[in-house]
């Protein structure tokens, strides 16, 4: 709930031991206004690994970065994992590419995400090295806490490619059948 939140409605929700359920009330209404805001990575059967991503609008915790506001044009995305056994694998990236098809479909033109230079955030944001080894540019420098861009149009062209030097390579191969939207 870090994202779905602001810091005093989050420590309420943890105090209570409602957490869950807000998180739960969280993406239900974002899915109803706005439309799918995660992936979920299946590795045979198996959850592998997750992305979460909305409109600035919908995720309180973005103003309260000193890279802020995420641009207007753009869909923030909030985070990302990979289930340590399934790491190295090119999983996370396939997740940014599949967010990025979804929201080319809606019309959005890019991805931001505050990227973590430190990794000491407990999980919640994604680290900035990992954002820019799939493509995001840094468009707000921090010593924390960078604003990164990734520009849609980039990233399907990228993913175009990898797609066939996969089916080249594995025979007719769908990556996107591994991605299910939440």
């Amino acid at each position: 709930m870090f994202w779905e939140l602001d810091p005093v409605a989050l420590e309420r929700a943890v105090k209570a031991g409602d957490a869950g359920l807000e998180k739960e009330a969280w993406v239900s209404s974002t899915l109803l206004e706005w439309g799918s805001c995660g992936k979920i990575a299946y590795v045979d059967d198996t959850p592998a690994g997750f992305v979460m991503f909305a409109p600035p609008l919908y995720v309180p915790r973005s103003i309260s970065f000193p890279t802020s506001p995420v641009s207007a044009d753009a869909v923030l995305l909030m985070t990302a994992h990979i289930v340590p056994e399934f790491a190295g694998g090119g999983l996370g990236r396939m997740l940014v590419q599949g967010v990025a098809k979804d929201l080319v479909r809606r019309g959005v033109k890019a991805i931001e995400a505050f990227g973590d230079l430190k990794g000491e955030d407990g999980g919640c944001m994604v680290p900035a090295d990992y954002l820019l080894s799939v493509g995001f540019k840094t468009v707000r420098p921090h010593h924390r806490y960078p604003r990164l861009r990734l520009e849609l149009k980039s990233a399907l062209s990228w993913r175009e490619d990898v797609e066939m030097a996969l089916e080249r390579l594995l025979g007719s191969m769908t990556p996107e059948g591994m991605l299910r939207p939440v």
